[in-house]
């Protein structure tokens, strides 16, 4: 009755909801901290709740399909034109319609070993070939060497992602090494740059920063991604975006489905997009809190990734990231295990400053305890 590829996928395990937590521990949700699927801990612009406030009552109706308000404002964020930009519920949605625009024919798509697991469940359902680079982290080099050997062994590349900065480890690439990459490949494959956490990344340094206006205008082949779920705080309302050449947008159209975001979704996103000085807080308080997470790590023997995201990377020698993350989930602490990467390491999302001290206070007491 199913395909038969989706016998090799692996279910994704979302972060863990309080809700869960509160059944299965018994804990007051008040006393739950969540930092386990990057959401900004300081929740949404207060314009954006009233905004949602004031238009429940429109939850009956299907929202403007064009999407020309929201199409507008991101054509104007970015210097481009609205036919260059495509809404989907997350920017995952916009790597689902490439998996599904592309041809796959005789091809393969390439992708770091470790990195945001959902374009692998995408390549498998579309039944295309993965290729994976040796190192966890982006590598340029190593992709180009993959790149490479896929073409002398008589197979195109139909896509390759990169995740500038890379969920979930933070390290990022800077963007001019990104476009000389470019400049190397191929027209016929697509390069997806997922930019889900670049304003973190270029709020810390500029060079991680792209020009999207100039990249898509000097490349084709490429589609960039943001999100809202992240520095915007829109998780709960589901809003992505792709920017490319008009060519790509117009494929990606042609499998999209009608109303894909919803009316409240729409009317969230045109407004937090206008909402820059909450956004630019945010960005700025979690460099400052992502500073106290180094230093934690360094005091307290932990190993750390240096982050370009809104969330930071840890092991520890001795430690059991599995048995930690349980520990610290029945003490009422979600962070995100990365076991099922094959990673002995664990990622947490930066939260407020009380909270980021109770995750150093249980981090401190786990160590007394298990060592």
């Amino acid at each position: 009755m199913f395909k038969k590829t989706l016998e090799q996928v692996v279910t994704y395990e979302a972060g863990k909801p309080i809700e869960l937590v509160v059944r299965e521990f018994g804990i007051k949700p008040s006393e739950i901290i969540k930092l386990g699927s990057n959401e900004n801990p300081y929740g949404t612009s207060p314009r954006v709740i009233e905004m949602i406030q004031q238009n429940a009552h429109k939850a009956s109706l299907y929202p403007d399909d064009s999407m020309f308000e929201l199409k507008n404002a991101l054509a104007f964020k970015f210097s481009v034109k609205s036919h260059n930009i495509i809404i989907g519920a997350g920017s995952d949605q916009i790597l689902e319609f490439c998996m599904q625009a592309l041809n796959h024919e005789n091809a393969c798509v390439l992708m770091a070993k470790t990195t945001f697991a959902m374009y692998e469940v995408y390549a498998k359902i579309a039944n295309v070939e993965i290729c994976k680079t040796p190192s966890d982290e982006h590598k340029l080099e190593e992709f180009e060497s993959l790149y490479c050997a896929t073409l002398e062994r008589g197979k195109r590349v139909s896509a390759i992602f990169l995740c500038v900065p890379n969920n979930p480890l933070g390290e990022c690439l800077d963007s001019e090494s990104v476009e000389q990459f470019i400049q190397k490949i191929n027209k016929d494959t697509l390069i997806i740059i997922d930019g889900a956490y670049q304003e973190f990344a270029a709020y810390k340094d500029r060079a991680k920063a792209f020009c999207v206006d100039r990249l898509i205008e000097k490349y084709e082949n490429v589609i960039y991604l943001g999100t809202f779920s992240k520095a915007y705080g829109l998780g709960g309302m589901r809003v992505g975006y792709g920017i490319a050449d008009s060519k790509i947008i117009a494929m990606l159209y042609k499998v999209r489905a009608p109303f894909n975001i919803t009316t409240l979704s729409l009317q969230a996103a045109i407004t937090a997009l206008q909402e820059s000085e909450f956004v630019a807080q945010c960005v700025e308080q979690n460099a400052k809190e992502m500073l106290d997470y180094e230093s934690f790590a360094r005091e307290n023997g932990f190993n750390f990734i240096p982050s370009y995201a809104n969330f930071i990377t840890l092991s520890r020698e001795g430690v059991d990231s599995t048995h930690l993350c349980q520990w610290l989930l029945q003490k009422g602490l979600i962070i995100r295990n990365l076991a099922s990467y094959g990673l002995n390491a664990f990622r947490i999302t930066i939260g407020t400053k009380k909270q980021n001290e109770r995750v150093f206070e249980l981090l401190k007491a786990y160590i007394v305890n298990h060592s």
